[in-house]
């Protein structure tokens, strides 16, 4: 039989997008790359935003709304997540649990952690900080009473900045972060426009998975990276505020990055922006299906369609309203470094800096630079590990209407988004790492292991646990759908 009907999913909800400014100060301490040779940002090449998005159930009885937000940094302490969360929540009165606090990953900001204020410029970070969790309340507060009933149209389509980035080095006998030409990359670009009653768009998203790396040691300016470019193009077209969230990328950067060139990195943005508009474009009208309408003799006999009103049935099942909070427990790996060990090696590459700025030799300066910044994340990471002998990862899902929405900490590699669109297809599934918290690190798949691949390197958690976080959720995604 012909298919006489083609559906779009859709989420009707109330819905508010806010947005504010949180760039740092120009000075702050802003070195992100072990490579880099500066400590202090030296100017802002793009602000760095705040994008609030509050969205609640058309019924009161369905659930509390839900607050995400998406902050243009690359990671933040789980100390600092849990401040902004708690913050919102005093002056919402939305549970905790129910506020997301997610970041777009650009290595362009710096690393924002209190344990960095005896650098230079990392006196403004503690201050920074205090000032963000604050700000993130305000802007709650703004996104409140703009709270209107709202359409989420969701679309997929396709972008070729990502790339595969396990590059293997046959020469050297090793791997290299880098683009790799042999790899494959999911090009899935997933977006939404929110859509108020009177067919005004109110906002879109977009949830592309790419490493924000454009921008590297070179750089000494604060960034946004390509989001910020991307962001440019959707809103300059769309009107609305661009909600940006960060994809499973744990094995995915742009084809061009490792650069000091803030247009490179523009260049990058307006490839994803203009990609997603594409798709926005051809989103239907919300609140219709696309219906055969007859044949029409003309010339040729044509075949006719047109968008039409949702049954009242459609309607309502749009209205689904599921969130739900499950803690997937991950092992840690058997030869996890020691505290002790990694403070001994940090110290011995210590006294060999020392050596390289006497001697004045910048090629070793860089490079025992980079040794000790590997240890130092690597104190950070150990130290901020749960104790015992598994990682508790928390993970939000969630089902407003057609969709299903998936949240949670650490960096996933491409598989993981693969493996649930493929399994709930055709429903569109946003996937959104790096969010509430940034450890464990790296989940990689288990076939990755003991082959010298960086994420593997430091991922904290065993072979198989990317494996098992996919069935984990797939089993509570089919207890709904």
């Amino acid at each position: 039989m012909s298919v006489k009907t083609v559906k779009t999913p859709q989420s009707r909800c109330r819905a508010s997008v806010v947005r504010c400014d949180i760039t740092p100060p120009v000075g702050i301490y802003h070195r992100m790359w072990g490579a880099a040779l500066h400590d202090k940002a030296t100017g802002v090449h793009r602000p760095l935003t705040a994008t609030l998005m509050w969205i609640e159930p058309l019924a009161p009885a369905s659930g509390k709304g839900q607050i995400i937000i998406s902050l243009d940094h690359c990671i933040l302490d789980t100390a600092e997540i849990r401040n902004i969360r708690e913050s919102v929540s005093r002056v919402t009165l939305i549970p905790t649990e129910n506020i997301q606090v997610t970041v777009t990953h650009t290595h362009g900001s710096g690393w924002m952690s209190r344990t960095r204020g005896n650098l230079p410029g990392g006196e403004l970070i503690g201050p920074y900080l205090d000032q963000l969790a604050a700000r993130m309340a305000e802007l709650a507060l703004e996104a409140r009473p703009q709270l209107e009933e709202a359409t989420i149209v969701y679309g997929a389509g396709c972008c070729n900045l990502a790339a595969h980035r396990d590059y293997p080095d046959v020469e050297r006998g090793l791997f290299a972060c880098g683009f790799n030409p042999e790899g494959t990359a999911d090009d899935t670009l997933m977006v939404a426009r929110i859509t108020g009653q009177s067919g005004k768009t109110l906002a879109t998203i977009v949830n592309y998975a790419c490493h924000p790396t454009t921008l590297a040691w070179d750089n000494t300016l604060i960034s946004p990276d390509w989001v910020g470019a991307m962001r440019e193009v959707v809103e300059t077209h769309t009107g609305g505020h661009c909600l940006f969230l960060q994809g499973a990328s744990g094995d995915l950067g742009p084809r061009e990055g490792f650069v000091g060139d803030v247009e490179v990195a523009d260049r990058n943005g307006r490839q994803i922006g203009f990609s997603a508009l594409a798709t926005l474009t051809a989103l239907p009208p919300a609140g219709t299906q696309y219906n055969y309408a007859g044949p029409v003799i003309s010339g040729a006999t044509i075949g006719t369609w047109k968008h039409e009103p949702l049954s009242k049935g459609d309607l309502q099942s749009q209205t689904a309203w599921r969130w739900q909070q499950i803690n997937v427990d991950l092992p840690y790996r058997h030869d996890l470094p020691t505290i002790e060990q990694t403070t001994t090696e940090r110290e011995e590459w210590l006294a060999e800096e020392a050596k390289a700025r006497e001697a004045g030799n910048e090629a070793r300066l860089r490079d025992c630079r980079a040794q000790i910044e590997q240890r130092t994340r690597q104190l950070t990471r150990l130290n901020a590990l749960a104790p015992g002998r598994a990682c508790p990862l928390p993970v939000v899902i969630g089902q407003p209407g057609d969709a299903i929405w998936v949240m949670l900490p650490g960096e996933l590699y491409q598989s993981f988004q693969l493996a649930l669109r493929e399994r709930f297809a055709p429903r569109p599934v946003i996937v959104t790492t790096l969010t509430n918290d940034w450890q464990p690190g790296y989940i990689p798949p288990a076939a990755t292991f003991g082959y010298g691949i960086y994420q593997e390197i430091i991922a904290a958690t065993a072979p198989g646990c990317h494996e098992t976080l996919i069935e984990a959720i797939s089993r509570h995604v089919k207890s709904w759908v």
